[in-house]
């Protein structure tokens, strides 16, 4: 399928899926989502990470978030997020920077996102549509504006977040600011590349996979192994190289787990025969002030 016919097919499904979930569907997930209790933890200088995969799925990891950054008495929030290869371009500059080249090269480098001039390719992203969805419901029904969000979109860190154009202004907003990020951290399956043969169906041991693999990606992150987690979301197909390596520069040492893993069926987006599903995971980070924290 052509990129940008994907994007189109996927920002549709969004939107279908939203309009299903209705207002009791979508209070339903914010309702599940109080099973954790993470304002603490982002309060602390933490950082929580949650997916965008189908909401009917991951609703309640999302809404967790939300409630966490409501809970944590934070005036804003910025919100470090998956920017997705839409154009062929883009693509190209993600596997030429993967393979090795310096990610100056390319136009693309840099930080994307709300109130910044510059491409403007965040705008049509998927990545944040059911956060945004959630985040208006709970406000409304909580009869508050709620803090400032700001979103950002970094593109191309290739292991070295100190060098990306943009970055210093995150560390000022950081100074005073919760971090939430998003991540699909797995993709797998015959329609993201996998051999029938080495495809795992999401039962109990392919969900053991995904979470061999993710804890993966948590270990190398919490080393501060830029270059190798970005060689990490190769192999597992994880959105996230560039939003993880941005987050855990801004906070620095932090320990992260995963709370919660469920997965999403892809094989009907990408025509493609199942196994093909995406991991969904909420995963949180903690500073050494929130390690011993219940």
């Amino acid at each position: 399928m052509e990129r940008d016919a994907l994007q189109e097919k996927i920002l549709a499904q969004y939107a279908a899926e939203h309009a299903a979930l209705g207002e009791a569907g979508t209070l339903a997930l914010l309702e599940a989502g109080r099973r954790w209790q993470l304002g603490p933890t982002l309060a602390a200088g933490g950082v929580l990470v949650f997916p965008h995969a189908g909401v009917a799925d991951c609703g309640h990891q999302i809404a967790a978030v939300v409630h966490a950054c409501l809970d944590s008495g934070a005036d804003r929030v910025l919100v470090i997020s998956v920017l997705h290869a839409f154009t062929p371009e883009m693509e190209e500059a993600r596997v030429r920077v993967a393979a090795g080249e310096d990610p100056a090269l390319f136009r693309h480098w840099g930080i994307q996102g709300t109130g910044l001039d510059g491409l403007q390719n965040w705008r049509s992203d998927h990545a944040l549509m059911s956060f945004r969805h959630l985040w208006q419901a709970e406000t409304k029904r909580r009869g508050i504006r709620g803090p400032e969000v700001i979103e950002r979109y970094p593109y191309l860190v290739g292991g070295k977040p100190e060098q990306l154009p943009g970055i210093a202004e995150l560390q000022r907003l950081a100074a005073d600011a919760v971090i939430v990020s998003t991540a699909d951290p797995c993709h797998h399956g015959i329609g993201y590349g996998d051999a029938p043969e080495q495809s795992y169906a999401p039962d109990a041991a392919g969900l053991a996979f995904a979470r061999g693999r993710i804890e993966e990606g948590i270990a190398l992150l919490a080393q501060g192994d830029y270059w190798g987690y970005n060689r990490h979301c190769v192999r597992a197909k994880s959105d996230a190289r560039d939003a993880g390596q941005v987050f855990r520069y801004l906070r620095g040492p932090m320990s992260g787990q995963i709370l919660d893993l469920t997965y999403t069926d892809a094989s009907t987006l990408y025509a493609a025969p199942p196994p093909t599903w995406v991991a969904g995971a909420l995963i949180e980070w903690r500073t050494a002030a929130s390690q011993h924290r219940p």
